[in-house]
């Protein structure tokens, strides 16, 4: 999304008031309710961050040796907007924590671009060298989908496409699926809900097609989303949209038993986990 554009949460505001608008549209009282409360929420809301966050890429943990090549796609919490330092990225918060427990370098590339919904994770991949081959890529995708009202099938179907493109090139893929947006809290209620149902919708065919494709793939709103619900001041950066550096710390421990189970280093898998169909 480019810096001109309203804060995503605005957008997200808009399109949950046109969406309630066809449910409601014959109670004008529902709809000046709605309308009161987005005002009320932009003015809540912060100012956005940009559109580029701290560049994570590099071998992590060099003195481990024998790198193994992240990979991570997806939108503006996969590129890892929010963070103040590259380590407190998304993609820095994997690539430590895959290390730490493998004992093994990580060379971790970030192909995610903010703003991007899952009909880019196609140029993402495109963008990337010929022969360049991950060993894990991890996508997280969404959230932009939900705010511009992209259908859920056509969404999964552009998720499952990447998959295939990244099995092709012999990658172990974990899926990280749509956040709750019912976690932002400067959109009031009956707004929330609405955005929660909607992006949970998502999430359910993400991960179906995920594990449909022989990816894994984790439940966000399950795992960490109540994190996001209790402690929104701690886990949200200052846009109140996109993680803080401990946003990002517990999504990527969220992330990362699905990833040591993808490259065959754990046998279980946890609650809100979904392994490839066998």
């Amino acid at each position: 999304m480019p810096v001109s554009s309203p804060p995503r949460v605005v957008v997200l505001i808009g399109v949950l008031v046109t969406g309630l608008g066809f449910v409601v549209g014959a109670v004008g009282g529902a709809r000046v309710l709605l309308a009161r409360q987005a005002a009320t929420a932009r003015r809540l809301i912060g100012k956005p961050l940009g559109e580029r966050a701290p560049d994570a890429d590099r071998v992590w943990k060099k003195s481990y040796g024998d790198p193994l090549d992240l990979l991570v796609l997806g939108d503006s919490i996969a590129a890892g907007l929010g963070a103040e330092r590259r380590k407190d990225t998304l993609g820095g918060r994997l690539a430590r924590g895959l290390a730490r427990s493998l004992q093994r370098s990580v060379r971790l590339r970030t192909a995610a671009v903010v703003g991007s919904e899952s009909s880019a994770l196609a140029g993402q991949l495109e963008a990337l060298p010929s022969d360049y081959a991950p060993d894990l890529a991890v996508i997280v995708v969404g959230g932009n989908d939900v705010t511009h009202r992209v259908p859920v099938a056509t969404s999964a179907g552009h998720l499952e496409a990447a998959i295939a493109q990244l099995r092709e090139r012999g990658a172990e893929v974990v899926v990280g699926t749509c956040p709750d947006l019912g976690a932002l809290r400067p959109v009031p209620q009956p707004l929330r809900s609405l955005g929660s149902r909607m992006s949970r919708q998502l999430a359910a065919a993400q991960a179906a097609a995920a594990v449909r494709s022989g990816a894994h793939a984790v439940s966000l709103a399950h795992v960490v989303g109540p994190f996001f619900i209790t402690n929104p001041e701690e886990m949200f950066s200052l846009d109140r949209f996109h993680p803080s550096a401990l946003g990002y710390k517990r999504t990527a421990k969220a992330l990362l038993p699905s990833m040591l189970t993808a490259l065959g280093e754990r046998d279980e898998v946890p609650f809100g986990h979904r392994p490839p169909a066998s």
